[in-house]
């Protein structure tokens, strides 16, 4: 039996999945600057594997007898992911996404240990599979905070 804790995790992060959605959406569409066009088209090609991610857990959910979150369940919780007041401002955005990859890094290995826990290997396997593609992400974005020029 799959427990309360995996479902909650699942939910957990199918909806930050969907806020990294929007959040690097927009970023990928606001920042201006030569120094950010790099950093604009690996997040517009994130976009489709966060989508692919809150996929796979709303499938899972539904698996384990659950529905996904609706919005009226949506809290905003990336304040750090906003779009910056100046668009040329593309260290801050890094620094968005890095502490995003950060949380969605520390869910999955909550929900990887759960699911062992549990029994579980199906949630398991979802949880393996996206923290790969998430460490993935903070290794590129580390990548572009030790290149990124500082003013």
């Amino acid at each position: 039996m799959t427990s309360n804790e995996i479902t909650d995790l699942l939910a957990k992060a199918y909806i930050d999945e969907l806020e990294t959605v929007m959040n690097y959406l927009t970023n990928s569409i606001v920042l201006d600057g030569v120094h950010a066009e790099e950093v604009k088209e690996s997040l517009e090609a994130d976009v489709q594997e966060e989508l692919e991610h809150a996929r796979m857990l709303g499938e899972r959910l539904k698996q384990l007898d659950e529905s996904p979150p609706g919005s009226e369940e949506f809290e905003a919780r990336q304040s750090s992911l906003q779009p910056p007041e100046d668009t040329t401002d593309v260290q801050s955005v890094i620094e968005g996404v890095l502490e995003a990859e950060e949380d969605a890094i520390e869910t999955y290995q909550a929900l990887y240990e759960a699911s062992g826990e549990a029994n579980d290997p199906l949630s398991e396997d979802v949880a393996v599979t996206i923290l790969a593609d998430e460490e993935a992400h903070r290794t590129e974005f580390r990548g572009f905070e030790k290149e990124f020029p500082t003013d």
